[in-house]
């Protein structure tokens, strides 16, 4: 069965427990993210995980979706957003059988997605990704403490494969040499990515690595140690989800535990 499919439901069931426990009133509070309301995050991220869906069933029809998305519509088969405890369940019960559709898949399948086509161990992390980012919205929200595990290293991965994404998504060569990624997991073990250098490299804990890279914190919010001119470029602009070039929040914005 596969691990990123595994990780993905337990980050929805995490996410699922914490969101059952809010007021009926905070699903119209405006987030951190784009003010968006609690309603509007869980109702993105619901239509992304119905559309991973429709991808892995029906690749046809999911190009039409997309089709549609561009051309400024909503899709006639879209599903009806739903608000409050209402959407809760809606998108629990769709990420639930896009998970069990995940953990059936060969692993070598190649799926279609917005921006280029990923292989079904990519595309588990990125649901993953957007479910942990888009919590930490909700978290930020309500200044809540969060418990964190090491399936955060998925996110690592998917945070240094977007490197050179990074830059070309905005019209920049990407620069040399790729940094040298060496980050503490949730449980004390070692992560690292890249060939080791004390001169180019982004070192610290994976939570304050994902958090930069999923443009939840700036990067002055957090002790990642960076060393190096492209490493210093790449932590201001960090990209790891698909879409236009974002910048992140400022500095301060979402600092709020370090104010506490």
């Amino acid at each position: 069965m596969l691990q990123q499919a595994i990780d993905l439901r337990e980050e929805g069931e995490a996410l699922h427990a914490f969101l059952a426990g809010l007021e009926d009133a905070d699903w119209a509070r405006p987030t951190p993210f784009k003010d968006w309301t609690v309603n509007a995050v869980m109702q993105h991220l619901h239509f992304g995980d119905w559309m991973a869906s429709v991808s892995l069933e029906d690749p046809d029809r999911f190009a039409r979706v997309v089709e549609a998305r561009r051309a400024g519509g909503v899709p006639d088969d879209a599903p009806e957003m739903r608000e409050g405890p209402a959407l809760l369940e809606q998108w629990w019960a769709c990420l639930s059988g896009l998970c069990d559709m995940l953990e059936a898949a060969d692993p070598d399948r190649r799926v279609a997605w917005v921006g280029p086509d990923m292989g079904v161990r990519s595309f588990a992390t990125a649901r993953q990704m957007e479910t942990w980012a888009h919590g930490q919205d909700i978290y930020d929200l309500l200044q809540a403490p969060r418990e964190h595990f090491d399936r955060l290293a998925n996110i690592c991965v998917l945070g240094c494969q977007t490197f050179g994404w990074t830059f070309r998504n905005r019209g920049l060569e990407p620069p040399a040499p790729v940094p040298y990624v060496r980050l503490t997991l949730p449980s004390g073990a070692l992560w690292q990515r890249g060939a080791e250098s004390a001169t180019d490299r982004v070192e610290g804990t994976a939570l304050d690595f994902c958090r930069v890279v999923t443009q939840g914190r700036n990067i002055a919010d957090v002790d990642l140690e960076v060393a190096g001119e492209p490493a210093r470029a790449w932590m201001a602009i960090a990209q790891c989800f698909a879409g236009p070039p974002n910048d992140p929040p400022a500095p301060g914005a979402r600092a709020w535990e370090r104010r506490s």
